[in-house]
């Protein structure tokens, strides 16, 4: 497999950290989890349901020694949004991420999840919206 990389881009290989000092392409020749620096999401933006998924699934990726405790905590999560969530496009999305995460499929994982982000900002709005009171007659 191949991953092109630009110049000071960080790349995560089996928990390690590399940077590149220029642009490159780099070869992985074997089985290996890698994560690339514009997937990564910083703490203080796991701020939903989701992407708190997507954080403990990351950690699976990036940090080889703590998969095992991120693996429970992304399976608790998942359980906690199928019960805030109504909406079946989330309740679909949701099943499926755990079926990836049971198959190992982290990173595939990780793409079903930002793709499910618009989703939930929208369901989250509708449901922080204020609910109209029905007039009295």
């Amino acid at each position: 497999m191949n991953i092109f990389l630009r110049a000071r881009e960080k790349i995560y290989i089996n928990g390690a950290v590399l940077r590149v000092d220029r642009k490159t392409t780099v070869e992985l020749l074997n089985e290996a989890t890698f994560l690339l620096e514009n997937h990564v999401m910083q703490t203080q933006d796991a701020t939903t349901p989701m992407r708190r998924i997507y954080f403990a699934i990351q950690v699976m990726l990036m940090d080889p020694s703590a998969a095992e405790h991120a693996t429970t905590l992304a399976r608790k999560l998942i359980q906690d949004a199928k019960d805030i969530y109504n909406s079946p496009e989330l309740l679909s999305g949701l099943r499926n991420v755990s079926a990836l995460i049971e198959r190992s499929r982290n990173f595939e994982a990780l793409k079903a999840l930002r793709a499910l982000f618009p989703v939930e900002d929208q369901e989250l709005r509708r449901m922080m919206a204020p609910q109209k009171q029905p007039v009295p007659a």
